[in-house]
């Protein structure tokens, strides 16, 4: 892959990429204006030998090279333009990565040993370790310290191939610390060229101080977090983790229920240790529901019926040494709209790859490379209700491209475990950036 016109790519500045072997525009098959579904999820829109055009950090014209090389303001503008040749690899939308934990201090090793011995996810967070062993990092850290890991761990997600990042709280679990995360989380992301979503996640687990006090720390959610959440505006989002161990349907929905009073969408964990039966919370318009391991079949109609993306995380079940993965194929078949995420975080899936994400589901859930590929980015800017902006190439939307230096996209779920992203461009600007 050459370059010319090194001045500094700039984002006012043409960016043209040419000579693509495959460019995935995952153009939708169709005028329906939802998520992908069924066999939709494998219409890819590949252009052979294509062009990009990029000004402004939008995306102004895609086709095939013999049509940009003969468009009049190309050639009139061409020697202001930042030519990238592809060379024959294939480019596709930037990854959107719907769900991530990445504002914490540290790892968890501890757990990993322990459960490399043969404890459990609840075992070990009986103990001690788990979510709650997070928390004292992340409250004893300064807004800055967390801020700086946090630009970091964006441009090793850049590295990959993701250029919009949903970001969560909720290793503070309380309120100050809380905020404090959050506040991490905008300073990161002024710093880095790709888009970060914030979303409120104070209702993780119950903290040690309100053990065997679940309602009183819910009242705390509801009526001082969300309020200071919303009044700052640090979020787009408020998730629950709705499961065995953590929170009730019911406190789930209270929290929900003062999430949309203070202006804020939702999501939630579901389903990844136990089964929660979803009608009440679908009732709330979810952005997206993840995990979702366990799940009653009934309830996949009614999904169907929606706009809420059911998120796989295939990265938590393999970390964890989980025999059971999402059913995929059953969720595809009923209808629903269903998008992949690495679910990036300390202690069940510390991945910064959604390649990697995307290869376990199709060796672990047998979905097909062009299924994972929809699933990893215009289902997952679905996830973030950014479908308007991000997740397929075409022309209008954000200029989020990422190269890969493979001469199939078969081969990017295929080499699992290794990079193949040459380039990431996010917002018409390239992923090499440093925290000011």
């Amino acid at each position: 892959m050459t370059t010319t016109a090194k001045s500094a790519r700039r984002k006012d500045s043409p960016l043209l990429f040419f000579h693509i072997g495959q460019l995935l525009t995952l153009r939708s098959p169709d005028s329906s204006g939802d998520p992908r579904r069924g066999t939709s999820l494998s219409e890819l829109g590949i252009i052979h030998d294509a062009a990009v055009l990029c000004l402004g950090g939008k995306i102004v014209s895609v086709g095939t090279t013999k049509d940009a090389l003969r468009d009049p303001w190309l050639k009139k503008n061409r020697k202001k333009a930042i030519e990238i040749d592809c060379d024959g690899r294939v480019v596709l939308p930037g990854f959107v990565d719907s769900h991530t934990h990445p504002v914490f201090a540290k790892p968890r090793l501890v757990d990993f040993e322990k459960r490399i011995s043969g404890a459990s996810y609840e075992e070990i967070a009986e103990a001690g370790g788990g979510i709650r062993s997070s928390v004292d990092g992340v409250r004893k850290a300064s807004k800055m310290a967390l801020a700086r890991k946090l630009f970091a761990t964006l441009a090793d997600l850049a590295a990959h191939g993701t250029t919009t990042v949903e970001a969560k709280s909720g290793y503070g679990l309380d309120l100050d610390s809380e905020l404090k995360s959050l506040e991490a989380i905008r300073e990161a992301a002024r710093e880095w060229p790709g888009t970060v979503v914030a979303t409120f996640l104070g209702a993780h687990v119950v903290p040690p101080e309100y053990r065997g006090r679940a309602q009183k720390y819910v009242e705390l959610v509801c009526n001082e977090m969300i309020p200071a959440v919303a009044k700052r505006k640090l979020a787009r989002f408020v998730d629950v983790f709705c499961d065995r161990g953590a929170f009730s349907g019911v406190e789930t929905e209270r929290i929900f229920a003062a999430s949309q009073q203070h202006g804020l969408a939702v999501r939630a964990h579901v389903g990844q240790l136990s089964e929660t039966r979803l009608g009440p919370l679908l009732g709330y318009h979810p952005a997206s529901l993840d995990h979702m391991d366990h799940v009653n079949e009934a309830d996949l109609a009614a999904l169907a019926q929606t706009n809420t993306v059911v998120t796989f995380v295939p990265g938590a079940n393999y970390f964890l040494g989980l025999t059971r993965y999402p059913d995929a194929r059953g969720f595809i078949a009923s209808g629903a709209a269903v998008a992949l995420a690495t679910d990036y975080n300390p202690g069940s899936s510390p991945t910064l790859s959604m390649p990697m994400a995307m290869s376990l589901a199709c060796t672990h859930m047998k979905m097909s490379p062009a299924e994972v590929i929809s699933a990893a980015t215009i289902n997952a800017a679905w996830a973030l209700q950014l479908a308007d902006r991000k997740g397929s190439v075409e022309a209008g939307k954000d200029a989020d491209l990422a190269v890969f230096d493979v001469d199939d996209y078969r081969e990017i779920p295929y080499w699992f475990g290794a990079n193949r992203c040459r380039l990431a461009i996010m917002n018409g600007m390239p992923s090499a950036v440093s925290f000011s």
